[in-house]
């Protein structure tokens, strides 16, 4: 009987893309090759990144090197004035004000294609600069985003006609923080609108999810996959890796601390990770 794997990657700012690259780069160390054995891997803004990163051919010691290097950093935009918990009280209010989940995803749209941001092309050449490929693996990659304009939720893969780079940048564009990003005659934003971690998109008899930000809909998704027959090991930063994200989890001086943090943490969970996705 064949065994479908999914690895599940989250939403979480740079220092989401650090810690994930460093549990991912601690499991690989021990010898479970989470990356190359997953049949489907579904990436949600931060998540978007390091899928694509996984799939460009750079092996997870050098991804986490870029992490937790700072000479080896890519050099990233910072969003003036940045108030991480008064962006969330924002949605949550957003969200609170409607019990239609389309209805709330237009109105996160809506705030996101009024806010001043940074010109969308330098906002592109930042994650273009992240990802050292720039083409679709020919495995299943997912990558959630949001119609601002509808609150449809589309999933872009390498059939959609959709560039990676312009997927990846879309999947990371935060409402409120970044600018929307242009596809055709269309504008997305962050996946995370629907849900951070995007965990019921799973697909499989063993499911690793990595999710460096709480979501209220985490669980629920992780019961449906668990109820469908899957094993599911769901990671969540434990204390040393939460105080190492720090207040602004954008800020770029998070990646390294973050980054190590993730390290360790992987090896520390790498014998439970072993038996879910291999046992």
């Amino acid at each position: 009987m064949t065994v479908r794997r999914s690895l599940v990657l989250g939403g979480g700012g740079l220092a989401g893309i650090a810690w994930q690259t460093g549990v991912l780069a601690a499991l690989a160390e021990e010898g479970l090759t989470v990356t190359s054995g997953a049949d489907l891997t579904v990436g949600t803004s931060a998540g978007a990144t390091v899928a694509a990163q996984l799939a460009s051919g750079l092996g997870l010691p050098e991804l986490y090197r870029r992490q937790a290097e700072p000479s080896l950093q890519n050099t990233e935009l910072a969003p003036a004035a940045f108030d991480a918990a008064a962006l969330m009280e924002t949605w949550a209010a957003i969200l609170a004000d409607t019990t239609d989940p389309a209805e709330a995803r237009r109105r996160v749209g809506g705030l996101a294609l009024a806010a001043d941001t940074v010109p969308e092309e330098a906002r592109r050449a930042v994650i273009a600069d992240r990802l050292p490929a720039h083409t679709w693996p020919d495995g299943r990659l997912v990558l959630v985003t949001v119609d601002a304009h509808s609150g449809e939720v589309v999933l872009l893969d390498r059939t959609s006609g959709v560039g990676l780079v312009d997927a990846v940048a879309a999947s990371c564009a935060v409402p409120g923080v970044w600018p929307p990003v242009t596809i055709g005659a269309g504008r997305y934003v962050d996946g995370g609108v629907r849900s951070s971690v995007n965990a019921d998109l799973a697909d499989g008899d063993r499911v690793l999810v990595l999710a460096p930000l709480p979501d209220e809909a985490l669980a629920g998704q992780l019961a449906g996959l668990v109820a469908g027959g899957a094993r599911v090991l769901p990671v969540t930063p434990d204390e040393a890796s939460a105080a190492a994200f720090g207040a602004n989890p954008l800020d770029p001086a998070v990646r390294t601390p973050a980054a190590r943090a993730g390290l360790a943490q992987g090896r520390g969970i790498a014998a439970e990770a072993r038996e879910i996705w291999q046992g």
